[in-house]
């Protein structure tokens, strides 16, 4: 069935739309294209894996200041931070692309740019949404628009891997003024992502005595032996399609070359498993740690020696999480979309975006993409950004802001 959008928020789109001066910020949209890709490249250009993004945040702060922001600053954990301030009587609202990529320091950065394609590691994860919202920045300013509410313009850290979208979790929870929220993230205008799944990421660590493969054989119970087990048990865990749940072992350690006639005394794998149901992921969680166990004391038991134990690191915890599909949020990055162009929007299940952090404090949240809908190949070397209409992106973002945090042209859609 096709997705409806409510009269209230269609209206408040329209006179928005309808307005001189939000016609004057989205033709200036268009007009500067060239220069935010310009910046999109800059930052692109600045080495900034999870954990390394002080270089940028720099930049960032940098930039905010030169586009006439106020309090800007890098928070204690990491965030560049600009405010635009309202006029009052709207709603606080956060804007905001993650500053890391997935890519190593050492990474060759060089950028290829041919036939309205730009090519480069980390070109559009999540530099274009760094570059929306500077984008965003300079066409309220450029139109005159005076939002209602304030708005924190946010380049945020260790959204990617190990980072577990923390950056965005220390400040949502450090700033309770905030009344929604919205983030740029990966290409396309087209999909909306208004859920989180829930993820978890665990290191699982196997004990025992170690010894010499031959000598001490059959004396000695093997972690490694137990770590298989362990593994075997969890590949025949069975989950359900709808709502999707995964799982999956992404690494295995233990011993080295120089030890590679011995028992180790101790072996570990990382495992990760998500789903867009809370209750699915601490199924699949129950599961796991049981198989663990189970594999530990099988171990134990087949040489009736020394006992293996086992401990874990927690590594990265999501909450899985929703919001009413008809939420006004959503209602109107939906509408946005629409206007803009898309023939059918679509609301995207579950999501591994910053928008997770803010579904958790309880915020109306959606993650928006950032330029045109077309295959990125994101988190590959072969990273690509397609520019035919790529200031769209541009433009949902500035729109939802707008509604979120209000004018005096056509209020806030925010209750």
């Amino acid at each position: 069935m096709a997705y409806e959008v409510s009269e209230k928020i269609q209206k408040t789109l329209d006179t928005l739309t309808a307005s001189e001066p939000v016609k004057k910020a989205l033709s200036f949209m268009e007009e500067d294209n060239e220069y935010i890709i310009q910046k999109q490249i800059e930052m692109t250009l600045i080495p900034s894996p999870t954990f390394h993004e002080q270089e940028k945040a720099a930049r960032v702060i940098e930039i905010f200041k030169e586009y006439g922001l106020e309090d800007c600053h890098i928070d204690d954990y990491g965030n560049a931070i600009g405010i635009m301030k309202g006029s009052g009587g709207g709603k606080t609202t956060i804007v905001e692309g993650h500053m890391d990529t997935v890519f190593p320091l050492e990474t060759k950065l060089e950028i290829k740019r041919e036939n309205g394609w730009i090519y480069c590691p980390g070109i559009v994860d999540d530099n274009r949404g760094l570059a929306s919202v500077f984008s965003t920045i300079r066409a309220i300013k450029a139109a005159g628009i005076q939002p209602k509410g304030d708005i924190h313009f946010v380049g945020t850290v260790q959204e990617e891997g190990m980072g577990a979208l923390n950056g965005m979790k220390y400040y949502v929870e450090h700033h309770p003024e905030l009344e929604a929220s919205v983030s740029v993230d990966g290409p396309g205008y087209e999909e909306i992502t208004y859920e989180a799944t829930g993820i978890q990421t665990y290191e699982f660590f196997f004990h025992g005595i170690g010894g010499h493969a031959y000598g001490a054989f059959g004396e000695i119970a093997n972690p490694a032996h137990a770590a298989g087990r362990a593994i075997a048990k969890i590949s025949e865990i069975q989950v359900p399609e709808f709502p999707r749940t995964t799982f999956a072992v992404s690494g295995l350690y233990g011993g080295s070359h120089s030890s590679i006639h011995a028992i180790v005394d101790c072996c570990s794998f990382t495992i990760n498993f998500r789903s867009n149901s809370q209750d699915e992921l601490m199924k699949v969680k129950d599961k796991i740690f049981a198989a663990v166990q189970e594999a530990c004391d099988e171990e134990t038991a087949r040489w009736g020696k020394n006992q293996i134990t086992w401990d874990c690191k927690h590594y990265m915890d999501v909450n899985a999480g929703t919001q009413d599909p008809h939420a006004p949020i959503v209602e109107a990055a939906m509408a946005i979309s629409s206007f803009l162009g898309c023939e059918e929007p679509a609301l995207g299940h579950g999501g591994s975006t910053n928008c997770s952090r803010a579904l958790e404090v309880g915020l109306p949240a959606v993650c928006l993409g950032g330029g045109s809908p077309w295959d990125s190949k994101c988190h590959s070397l072969a990273e690509q950004f397609c520019e035919f209409e790529a200031y769209k992106g541009c433009q949902i973002t500035l729109l939802l802001t707008l509604m979120c945090a209000g004018t005096d042209i056509a209020g806030t859609i925010i209750g």
